[in-house]
């Protein structure tokens, strides 16, 4: 399939992987966003398989379009061993999952393409809504851990889209609404571009020493460690980096008191705390991307 035919995508989230999620949450909640309750997670690791605990947890910021996730290990599992082998290198986002409505067909290009990827699985969390408790569904398509070097690079599809996007955790603080894209740190952008358009099916275009990828909403950002240093003032503690991500806000004047971060022309920087790792780059809703 040409990346012209291909099914739309969209960055449906990002995740930290963080050590503690108290500490996450009280970093975050400084920062003005408003925290889902920690949801611990199962999946069936085969199609028809039983449900079984992933020995991870998390909680969220919802977005009106997209989210940011913050998961934590809590038990001593395969998929938990994951997280803590990539805190080991940073704590900071290590996960950026492309929204998809056709799952076995962005496996079957991964296919096509050499990225060997897993068999799709069946993840659910329950999650707290006002009427009592409800499952929250996914299936997520993943490669192996080594295939994609910057992190958990997967796909998702939402099967409970409302259970997730519950208006009552919609309005922050520093009135964030959208996830706009995530920020990579690479060696060789050139090459971690091409190779991030066959894993999406996207096309790559440069601008100036930055290279980006558009999907239907949000755009991935490909630089290395000095363009991202000059641009944004975040340093990379180790290449490849999942450096962060940009956040739309529907009044910068508010954000800008909430979040105290430097200004970079109409966007705002902030480079996280050790707690969280990482940089948020805010921007007015509807923005052009910045390259």
């Amino acid at each position: 399939m040409s990346a012209s035919s291909s099914p739309p995508l969209n960055i449906d989230h990002v995740a930290h992987f963080v050590p503690e999620s108290e500490a996450a949450a009280t970093a975050l909640t400084q920062l003005g966003f408003t925290l889902t309750p920690f949801s611990a997670q199962s999946h069936r690791t085969e199609a028809g398989g039983p449900l079984v605990p992933a020995g991870t947890g998390n909680r969220c910021v919802m977005l009106r379009q997209g989210y940011v996730e913050f998961l934590t290990p809590t038990h001593d599992t395969p998929n938990a061993q994951q997280l803590r082998t990539a805190i080991a290198r940073y704590t900071g986002v290590h996960l950026i999952a492309f929204g998809t409505s056709t799952p076995h067909e962005d496996h079957a290009r991964l296919e096509r393409e050499g990225f060997t990827p897993l068999p799709p699985i069946a993840l659910q969390r329950e999650a707290q809504t006002i009427d009592g408790t409800a499952t929250a569904r996914f299936t997520v398509v993943r490669v192996p851990p080594a295939v994609m070097a910057e992190g958990r690079i997967q796909f998702c599809q939402h099967h409970t889209p409302r259970v997730v996007w519950q208006p009552r955790w919609l309005d922050h603080a520093n009135h964030a609404v959208g996830l706009a894209g995530a920020l990579l740190c690479v060696a060789d952008p050139a090459a971690a571009a091409q190779r991030y358009a066959r894993f999406s099916g996207l096309p790559a275009v440069q601008r100036g020493n930055v290279w980006r990828l558009d999907s239907a909403r949000g755009c991935l950002w490909l630089m290395d460690a000095a363009s991202l240093r000059e641009t944004w003032g975040a340093v990379a503690p180790t290449l490849p980096w999942i450096a962060g991500y940009v956040i739309d806000s529907d009044d910068m004047r508010i954000t800008a008191m909430q979040v105290n971060g430097t200004r970079h022309g109409e966007r705002i920087a902030v480079v996280l705390p050790p707690a969280l790792g990482g940089v948020i780059v805010f921007q007015a809703a509807g923005s052009a991307p910045w390259a």
